[in-house]
């Protein structure tokens, strides 16, 4: 490829791959998942999508389920495979995929977990890699920011109940998205958690 116009993947890569790297970051389960172990099946697959460091993956993982996870950092997938290696957890495997390329396959999976990653275009395909009874575990960031934490650029953030929209095709099982409303400084903000199940 020509180097005045580079592949836009790649530097997508590259900025991932940096942000990765930082050996003070570690991973950690995000809070709708932490909230909602007790929702976990007591086996199945479970993929972990845009999965970063991985800590939605190995908590999955610990809790005994098959756990595949993708992201399309080399560098997080290379230190998730580290994490679960001293773990023990041979239930997890990690791939470097960009998963907009490469979408998850139709009815494969008992649960799908996405955490602060929104691309709206994959949604209906994730709703369709869920195998009947699969559950979808989401959390992202809104636009109703209270602290400055998140992507700066409004189309990365959801609109006030977007979320429920986008899925309004599954069972609704857990939701939490506080907004404004309230005294800001205190619950969960910044952020829509969803739990949903497919029938």
């Amino acid at each position: 490829m020509n180097s005045d116009n580079p592949d836009p993947r790649q530097a997508l890569r590259g900025k991932w791959d940096l942000r990765h790297a930082d050996a003070e970051k570690s991973p950690a389960p995000v809070e709708v998942l932490t909230r909602n172990l007790h929702l976990l099946p007591g086996k199945g697959l479970a993929l972990d999508l845009a999965c970063g460091l991985g800590g939605n993956a190995l908590t999955l993982a610990q809790q005994g389920l098959d756990v595949v996870a993708w992201d399309i950092s080399p560098v997080a997938i290379r230190r998730l495979e580290s994490y679960a290696a001293e773990a023990g957890l041979t239930n997890l495997s990690a791939e470097i995929r960009d998963v907009e390329a490469a979408p998850p396959p139709p009815c494969h999976f008992d649960l799908i977990i996405v955490s602060y990653y929104l691309e709206r275009g994959l949604i209906p395909g994730l709703i369709d890699a869920l195998r009947p009874g699969g559950l979808i575990f989401y959390q992202t960031f809104t636009k109703a920011a209270v602290t400055g934490i998140g992507p700066q650029n409004p189309a990365f953030r959801l609109d006030d109940n977007e979320l429920r929209q986008l899925f309004s095709g599954l069972k609704l099982r857990y939701y939490r998205e506080e907004n404004r409303l309230g005294e800001v400084t205190q619950g969960v903000r910044d952020v829509a958690m969803l739990v949903a199940e497919k029938c």
